[in-house]
């Protein structure tokens, strides 16, 4: 009787911080969309941000988010599978290896602000790139990639021993095991934390701040040469992105409807990561069970 009881308080109070914990949440995104929802629509979405005037909108701001984010992820991919794929299957059992992970750990901990002045003083002001795409994305390659490298580790331990054993045990090498085996069985394990990366690398902006600059050039959209100032491909631009637009707006804005640009960014920032979230999900468990048939 005394160990049911036990169990029972045990379960309350595990259920009471799980509902907690989702109505924190909850309490937050409602809050957020039900601020902002209002204010996003077509119009918002497409017309660029205005500095006086009212009735700008997030166009620029929208485009510099996921061209940075593709940049991001095109230097942090190859180097954090890579990465991951050396600590779980090549790296020996030794203190080099032991501290290359305490170095992993450490990067990611480290607060995204002080990424952020690390890319000031070494890419924008020593390689005198200045405040540009090229100086955020790598700045945020220092910020995500230890997360890539987990998640590569983790999904490759995670498949079984067995499966490694029986590819070694027909004479195959190593590096053909892992092309054909293990990265495979590991891949949706590996696109699900890509994904969720790509969510959280949208939304940073600590980072952004001191790289990527707080102004953005008038975009010519229909001028596409990566070499002139003002097209959207350049990434020696400066460019400001939605997360440092809301900051922005909220900070040193002067416009009349700035709570308005505010709330509506904020909500269209809450709504774009959830997707990715969900997308994780959804391509992850879709993947799994094409190859699994489970």
């Amino acid at each position: 009787m005394r160990i049911q009881t036990v169990n029972r308080i045990a379960t309350s109070i595990i259920i009471l911080c799980a509902g907690i914990m989702v109505t924190i949440m909850l309490t937050i995104l409602g809050y957020v969309l039900f601020k902002g929802i209002r204010f996003v629509d077509w119009h918002f979405i497409t017309t660029v941000a205005s500095t006086f005037n009212v009735g700008g909108g997030i166009k620029d701001q929208l485009w510099n988010s996921f061209y940075l984010l593709v940049i991001t992820m095109v230097f942090t991919i190859p180097l954090g599978v890579a990465g991951g794929v050396y600590l779980a299957e090549y790296a020996p059992d030794n203190r080099i290896t032991a501290f290359i992970r305490s170095c992993v750990e450490i990067l990611a901990s480290l607060p995204s602000i002080v990424v952020g002045l690390f890319g000031m003083l070494v890419f924008v002001n020593t390689f005198h790139w200045g405040y540009s795409i090229l100086s955020g994305a790598i700045a945020l390659t220092i910020f995500n990639l230890p997360v890539i490298v987990r998640v590569t580790e983790d999904a490759l331990r995670a498949v079984p021993q067995e499966i490694k054993e029986a590819s070694m045990g027909l004479g195959v090498g190593q590096w053909y095991t892992m092309k054909k085996v293990l990265l495979p069985a590991a891949f949706p394990g590996i696109l699900t934390g890509i994904i969720l990366s790509a969510g959280r690398v949208f939304g940073e902006s600590a980072a952004l701040l001191f790289t990527a600059g707080l102004t953005s050039p008038d975009l010519d959209f229909t001028h596409w040469s990566p070499f002139s100032e003002n097209s959207p491909l350049n990434i020696f631009r400066s460019a400001e992105t939605l997360s440092v637009h809301i900051w922005a707006v909220n900070s040193v804005g002067i416009i009349k409807d700035k709570v308005a640009v505010a709330s509506g960014s904020a909500a269209l920032l809450v709504i774009i990561i959830l997707l990715f979230n969900l997308a994780a999900r959804g391509l992850g468990a879709l993947i799994q069970k094409r190859m699994t048939g489970k």
